[in-house]
């Protein structure tokens, strides 16, 4: 049995499991696929878009939005209006801290005094008072300076911008340097230049922030650093920033792992460092802040961004300007202040949206801070993402190659779901990064397989079984089984069906009455009409023609559990058919067509049986040659059908003529046979009284009472006189007269020979 699975299943199962290496290759790291890997960053997207964002009041944006502009003027503004802003958030509202995720790259000389001191030196020098009134008013036209007073002893982070080629402005001082790294290799994103806040402006900010997006190759930003390198030193990030001022962090210094071999991937990809430490407040309590390769770290976008789709609140900057919001919306929050303005191009595509405001890129980094939760791909990622593909391929490969198509396509969708949601679940409570492509796509790639398998394989054989099983079986019964060719096989099995012999009566005669040709013609004629009556009128499958002789039997391949009562409405149809044709052979001059109809019920061999070099889906058994005898034994009775004793029970709607207890050759055990008349519906009351009265001859024969049983007789047959039964049972009587049977005599009849 195994074996023959084996031989069965062995290639798909072979196939599936090859497919699983594969892909665990490719998971490994052994074999890069980019089309996977791209499908892993779409899945990836999806996933981050699935999260919902929950509303945190911590972080607050500042928006210079529409309205901003339209009542405050359009933008960039002066420093003196950004000055009444910074004066606004930090000693009306308190906030925690402010990031400014805009630089103030040029000096800003709207208030007009740079016209108004060379006028006092040249046109307007000699009018009286006017140069002193001028400098009078240098410290109120000082937009610059108003902007550095208000941000002097303040929380507040300004933003710049790294730049190839280009050193403008005044840097921060670095978190560290490269002299702090005791000479350790850091890999960063490191950047020669920088467009950076006007020194006097830098000077007073409490820290300072790279706010450059760089997004990757596809356009879309994904993941931005913690840090980046300028020069010999560390520049933190605006989020980072602007946390570490909201924390009122006194330090931040690498964590290094000395043991390589405790070494997780991160931390080899970063030369030994996966962690940053910021040590917050006076009591310098210690901050663990995870970063990936480059010192750069997923962003877990919340929301499509802005005032609606986001996760933090949104608050107008002509609202904080005015005073019109509320103080506990702003008070000791850590506040971004950027644009969402379409106009003033700060918008990104992500993966949540493809115009997601810039500052919320910010928001969404310093709550994984805050959170201490990043999203990271952990170092048993590899493990698991490859003991996920082995569970999943070996059970669908093995699965889906003995399953039908429905079950199959219910458990790869099943096995898809559980993936998805496994990984899914990593994502938002692990805070793990697990690839999915690969397993998704092996998934797909096994049920293709067994598909694709089944349709040119299985579905072929199918076909071909179906087509073979078209040469015994009615059309109708045919398209039943190619509707579902797997319940049906050619394979042996033990059944309870009805079997049917016919043979011609006197076929030898026939022949030699005949030319070759109309000898052809009168068999063609008559097998023609008896297989149609076989496979169209009741379903039966048609076994194989024996010279002048058909077999056939119901019940297999298609089960019918009315097994004998088609084959006996058969053996009655086929009677009418041959009395049609005999009419038509007479009519043609030929010699007359009579046959003889055997039936036997029980239990029987049915399968594909035969040699190497020719097989037939045939049944074989006692219970067969039983019915091959009845048929051998009709011409005794003088009748056309005789049916053993387990078909007349297993069809009790027709009405039966019982014949005789018989004991047939190889047979030890008696049967009574009946001869068929008609449905007991449509026998007339003639035909009962007729068959009462033989009924009662044959009991009478049987009880040895040869007086009563002769009378019986022949009033019968002077009914009946064609009826050779009659005769029959009256020369046995003649018979038991000169030869008595006995008394031990049991009433039956024993048959010699075939």
């Amino acid at each position: 049995m195994r074996i023959k699975t084996l031989k069965k299943y062995g290639l798909r199962w072979a196939l599936g499991l090859l497919l699983t290496a594969l892909a665990v290759l490719q998971v490994s790291g052994a074999l890069r696929i980019d089309a996977v890997e791209r499908m892993d960053t779409f899945f990836a997207d999806l996933r981050m878009r699935l999260v919902k964002p929950v509303l945190d009041p911590r972080i607050v944006v500042v928006d210079i939005d529409e309205k901003s502009i339209a009542e405050v003027g359009h933008f960039p503004w002066n420093r003196k209006i950004v000055a009444q802003l910074v004066t606004q958030l930090t000693e009306h509202y308190g906030v925690a801290a402010a990031g400014f995720d805009i630089v103030f790259a040029e000096a800003d000389n709207t208030s007009g005094y740079d016209v108004l001191a060379q006028l006092a030196q040249r046109e307007l020098k000699d009018v009286g008072g006017f140069s002193a009134r001028v400098a009078g008013l240098k410290e109120q036209l000082d937009y610059d300076g108003l902007l550095v007073k208000a941000l002097q002893d303040q929380p507040v982070v300004l933003g710049y911008n790294v730049a190839e080629n280009q050193r403008k402005g005044k840097l921060p001082n670095p978190f560290f340097n490269t002299d702090t790294l005791n000479g350790r290799e850091l890999p960063a994103i490191a950047s020669n230049g920088y467009l950076a806040n006007l020194d006097r402006l830098q000077d007073a900010a409490a820290s300072g922030g790279i706010f450059t997006a760089l997004p990757d190759p596809d356009g879309i930003l994904r993941h931005t650093a913690l840090l980046m390198r300028i020069g010999d030193g560390f520049y933190p990030t605006l989020s980072l920033a602007t946390a570490a001022v909201a924390l009122q962090a006194r330090a931040i210094t690498p964590l290094w792992e000395t043991n390589v071999a405790e070494m997780s991937a991160r931390q080899r990809a970063n030369g030994g460092l996966d962690t940053l430490l910021m040590f917050v407040g006076q009591e310098k309590v210690p901050l663990h802040i995870a970063v990936g390769e480059n010192l750069s770290n997923l962003i877990e976008f919340r929301g499509t961004g802005g005032p609606k789709g986001g996760a933090f609140p949104y608050v107008s900057a002509a609202d904080v300007l005015a005073g019109r919001v509320k103080k506990e919306v702003l008070a000791d929050r850590i506040i971004l202040i950027g644009t969402t303005a379409p106009g003033l191009l700060d918008l990104r595509a992500t993966p949540v949206s493809s115009a997601y405001p810039g500052v919320e890129v910010h928001a969404n980094m310093i709550k994984s801070i805050l959170d201490d939760r990043f999203k990271v791909r952990p170092d048993y990622a590899d493990g698991i993402e490859a003991i996920q593909v082995l569970v999943v391929g070996g059970v669908l490969a093995l699965a889906l190659g003995v399953l039908a198509p429905l079950p199959s396509m219910l458990l790869a969708a099943a096995m898809a779901g559980a993936v998805f949601g496994f990984n899914y679940w990593s994502y938002t409570e692990m805070d793990a990064v697990l690839k999915l492509a690969m397993t998704l796509v092996l998934i797909a790639a096994v049920f293709v397989l067994n598909v694709a398998w089944g349709y040119f394989f299985e579905v072929r054989r199918n076909r071909g079984l179906v087509s073979r099983f078209g040469e015994y079986v009615a059309p109708e019964l045919v398209a039943q089984m190619a509707e579902n060719p797997a319940q049906y096989n050619m394979d042996g099995e033990s059944r309870e069906l009805t079997v049917m012999f016919v043979d011609v009566r006197g076929f030898t005669t026939i022949s030699e009455g005949l030319t070759p040709k109309q000898l052809r013609e009168y068999i063609n004629l008559y097998l023609t009409a008896m297989s149609e009556d076989i496979r169209s009128a009741h379903q039966g499958t048609l076994d194989k023609y024996i010279g002048d002789a058909v077999m056939a039997f119901w019940g297999a391949p298609v089960h019918f559990s009315d097994h004998a009562r088609r084959a006996v409405a058969t053996s009655l149809l086929m009677q009418a058919s041959a009395r049609r044709l005999n009419d038509d052979f007479v009519a043609r001059g030929w010699p007359e067509l009579k046959i003889g109809i055997g039936l036997n019920s029980g239990l029987m061999h049915v399968g594909d049986m035969g040699s190497n070099i020719r097989r037939a889906y045939t049944v074989m058994g006692d219970a067969v040659n039983l019915g091959s005898r009845l048929e051998g034994i009709t011409k005794v009775y003088g009748v056309g059908i005789a049916v053993g004793e387990a078909t007349r029970a297993a069809a009790p709607e027709f009405c039966y003529r019982e014949l005789d207890l018989v004991r047939v050759k190889g047979k030890n055990e008696p049967v009574a046979i009946f001869e068929p008349l008609a449905l007991d519906a449509e026998v007339d009351d003639a035909t009962r009284a007729e068959l009462a009265n033989w009924h009662a001859a044959l009991a009478a024969v049987r009880a040895q009472r040869w007086d009563e049983a002769e009378a019986t007789l022949a009033a019968l047959q002077a009914l009946s006189p064609q009826r050779g039964l009659y005769q029959l049972y009256r020369d046995r009587i003649a018979h038991y007269r000169a030869h008595p049977p006995g008394e031990s005599w049991d009433g039956v009849t024993t048959y010699d020979t075939k």
